[in-house]
């Protein structure tokens, strides 16, 4: 997922740069308690928040949309059946009700899922919100004209493979049932027991079919939130929302919405982004950024400063930077030579090249460690902080290469800190030391994404990544493990080209729990099972790091995130 702007686990993936990309330590963030430049910290209604972002908030229609736990700036506006818990740390990487009176009613097998609306529901217009919304919301996300939301309803829904969306067929979806205007039944093809998560992301938001205005609907989107879009420029690069009247705290537990407006703008330099919250000046003192990090240097000149210290948020997500191996290319088909690359790495190397330890923490798991994931700790190839040259040396003479060997290791030319020249250049100079000369093959982005996630020029040895759509192991894992999930003759995440059964077999017994702490473990198990092939070689998780202005207050940054969350903020 990507992790700055939080879009999706798989552009997050694919493009990356989301140095965002969100996270990593077992622990909540550092610095996210509520703060301010003085006087009375109390959070109180009023006043403007000013967004300053990168990226635009391009396609706020929620079925185009793809985001974590509904996202940032779309929760304010779009609500859906579950949500994100609004807490600093693990705390906030539980899903709650949202629409819903609960996180839904699974029958034995988890493939029904059943929710009761609560009451009193209303739209921007005061009309009453109802199921047969949602199920429409969900259908219109099927439609080509608006694809780009998470594709997992398609999959998992009785007969969605094939439906184009209510616009060309008009029947629907037989696979969601409302039987009132309360309820709604879900039917899925096989066991889910984390549909829950699933239910967070904006596709199941609430779309009355009277206003529904197709490609234009992003324009202005009915509000189910407690903000309405009253300007929405250049396909999102400035939004502004205001109080959705008929919002009520009474049906919404976790969203604050102290803000009376909140002015989102986008297209900025990260640069100027930084400097406009570090000067902290007119606005800009009740400013805050949804999509951009502190880099290395930036952040030296912040912690030297106590003011500016004090005005940084630190946050944690489900991500892991690694390396990936193609086993169906030589040398990396051989276990032994993945296996030395993986005692050799210098994950002290690489950590500062991704910008020190403030920044990035070493990883020997893929899954995150964090609880919601199943994390189990683990290191099957122990290089220490400074690489194991030695052993590498050992394992290359038994896999045949005793004068050592020449690869060629792929990466992005994106300043991203993740997948970039630094990074290689810090793995190429530690494989040096065990006898392995890495040349280094340097790609534009978007080059770099459609090489490494084509089965067909898929490199041998290359750097990746891989963020969540949810706070657990299931889809942390599956896009990379599962054999099924192999795409030939498209976007393919499956690095490792692994196909299993045993591991299959692990993924759809894991996925049939609904107690997702009981999930959680048997995640973390099969994390370690996977490891031992050596298919990837766990580098860091990314930290964020974001300051955010003077008048700032009530900051929550949890481990869902790993962002601040501005439905949370205030600035009185």
């Amino acid at each position: 997922m990507r992790p700055p702007s939080l879009t999706t686990r798989r552009v997050a993936a694919v493009s990356v740069s989301l140095v965002l990309a969100a996270g990593a330590a077992a622990c909540g963030p550092e610095d996210n308690d509520a703060k301010s430049s003085g006087g009375d910290s109390t959070p109180h209604k009023g006043g403007t928040l000013t967004v300053l972002n990168s990226n635009p908030q391009q396609d706020f229609d929620p079925a185009r949309l793809y985001t974590s736990g509904g996202g940032n700036v779309p929760s304010l506006v779009f609500r859906t059946l579950t949500t994100r818990n609004r807490e600093n740390g693990a705390a906030g990487a539980e899903v709650v009700p949202d629409l819903a009176t609960d996180t839904g009613r699974p029958n034995k097998d988890a493939t029904v899922w059943t929710y009761t609306l609560k009451a009193g529901l209303k739209y921007e217009d005061g009309t009453a919100i109802t199921s047969a919304d949602i199920k429409y919301g969900i259908e219109r996300s099927f439609a080509p004209e608006l694809s780009g939301g998470a594709p997992y309803l398609r999959d998992w829904l009785v007969g969605a493979a094939d439906y184009q969306g209510p616009y060309k067929d008009k029947k629907g979806l037989a696979a969601i049932e409302t039987p009132d205007a309360r309820t709604i039944v879900f039917h899925l093809n096989k066991p889910e027991g984390e549909f829950p998560y699933l239910a967070t992301q904006t596709q199941f938001t609430p779309v009355p079919k009277a206003k529904d205005t197709g490609t234009k609907y992003e324009e202005h989107p009915v509000s189910s939130g407690p903000y309405k879009v009253v300007t929405n420029e250049n396909d999102g690069e400035h939004l502004v929302l205001e109080r959705n009247t008929y919002w009520s705290t009474s049906t919404d537990a976790e969203r604050k919405a102290y803000p009376d407006r909140i002015d989102v703008k986008s297209g900025l330099d990260s640069s100027v982004i930084n400097q406009r919250l570090s000067a902290s000046q007119g606005a800009d003192t009740a400013a805050v950024t949804t999509d951009t990090n502190l880099g290395p240097a930036e952040l030296a000149k912040v912690t030297g400063d106590k003011e500016l210290a004090a005005r940084v948020g630190t946050g944690h997500f489900g991500y892991t930077n690694y390396i990936a191996f193609n086993p169906t290319v030589k040398p990396f088909d051989n276990v032994k030579v993945r296996q030395a690359i993986s005692y050799a790495i210098d994950r002290s190397s690489v950590v500062n090249a991704a910008g020190g330890s403030a920044l990035a923490e070493s990883a020997t798991t893929f899954l995150p460690n964090q609880k919601s994931f199943g994390y189990e700790p683990y290191d099957l190839f122990p290089a220490g902080a400074t690489g194991n040259a030695a052993k590498a040396k050992e394992l290359l003479k038994e896999a045949g290469h005793p004068n050592g060997l020449t690869v060629t290791l792929t990466h992005s030319n994106a300043k991203d800190f993740e997948t970039s020249p630094e990074i290689a250049t810090a793995i190429q100079d530690a494989l040096k030391k065990a006898g392995i000369t890495v040349k280094l093959q340097g790609l534009e982005d978007n080059n770099y994404s459609d090489t490494i996630h084509s089965v067909k020029t898929e490199p041998g040895f290359f750097l990746a990544h891989w963020g969540a759509d949810w706070p657990s192991g299931g889809p942390f894992l599956a896009p990379i493990f599962d054999g099924r999930q192999i795409v030939r003759d498209g976007a393919n995440f499956n690095t490792g080209l692994l196909n299993d059964k045993s591991v299959n077999d692990e993924i759809d017994a894991i996925n049939k729990l609904t107690d997702l702490d009981a999930a959680a473990k048997r995640w973390g198990a099969l994390d370690k099972k996977i490891g031992e092939q050596a298919l990837t070689v766990p580098l860091f998780h990314p930290v964020y790091k974001r300051l955010y202005g003077k008048d700032i207050k009530n900051v929550v940054i949890s481990d869902w995130t790993g962002v601040l969350d501005i439905s949370q903020v205030a600035v009185k």
